[in-house]
């Protein structure tokens, strides 16, 4: 540590606080506090608020009890959303404040499922046509991920046709990247399928996190492919998003 002396001789101490000596997992580490302890001293405020406990008191009683016992308070927080056992250690000011903050936690930190799609044509111009079609969407359907694979159970997958050969394979998840091993995996359980009946699988479009916004433009697509199909058949469009007979 760098020293100096005053102008009346007093020795004074400094810290070079160089960006540059900083190294790229130190900063991630800090934001990732600072962020943590922002999103905590929040719900502490707003359960003050609500409750009229001094926020001081609530870091004392609730927060730095917590941070001692689990790392970080808001790992804790976490934790009350599935397993209100942890609050059996801390000394709450009262059951209200208890229950407040379990509702805040629960409100603002209970992760919110993410959905997955992919976009796929399934086509087989052999004897079995249609029937090995549906025979290959079924595989993609009841695909599943072992505990190895993933972390969560695995949700229902959809299937649902646009128009023929095009069809879409989606599911709702928490963690995104389980879902989307989860649809490479319906992929090429479908790809196998058809394969045996000489069809063929293409991705016309890989899975990925989708939006609102993603959906209504399916839906577009799906009732302009449904006025075309009207137009030149003559058929009504009933069924037409949904899924094959027997998937």
């Amino acid at each position: 540590m760098p020293s100096s002396i005053s102008n009346n001789g007093a020795i004074l101490d400094y810290i070079d606080l160089s960006k540059r000596r900083v190294t790229k997992e130190d900063t991630a580490r800090c934001e990732e506090r600072f962020s943590k302890s922002r999103t905590t001293h929040s719900i502490l405020c707003q359960v003050s608020e609500k409750t009229g406990v001094a926020l001081e008191t609530l870091y004392q009683t609730v927060c730095w009890p917590l941070t001692q016992k689990y790392g970080h308070a808001l790992d804790a927080f976490c934790l009350t959303i599935t397993n209100p056992d942890i609050w059996d250690d801390v000394k709450s000011p009262s059951q209200a404040v208890t229950d407040e903050l379990v509702a805040i936690c629960k409100q603002r930190l209970t992760p919110q499922a993410v959905k997955v799609r992919t976009d796929i044509e399934v086509t087989c111009f052999g004897y079995e046509g249609i029937d090995a079609i549906k025979e290959a969407l079924r595989a993609a359907r009841d695909t599943t991920l072992t505990e190895d694979e993933g972390t969560e159970a695995t949700p229902p997958i959809s299937v649902r046709l646009v128009a023929p050969p095009l069809y879409v394979v989606s599911c709702n998840v928490i963690d995104k990247d389980f879902g989307l091993r989860l649809l490479q995996k319906a992929i090429e359980a479908t790809t196998a399928k058809i394969h045996e009946y000489n069809g063929k699988c293409e991705v016309k479009m890989a899975p990925r996190a989708v939006t609102g916004h993603d959906d209504d433009t399916l839906k577009a697509l799906m009732e302009e492919r449904a006025r075309e199909n009207k137009e030149v058949s003559g058929d009504d469009d009933s069924g037409s998003d949904a899924e094959p007979n027997g998937i």
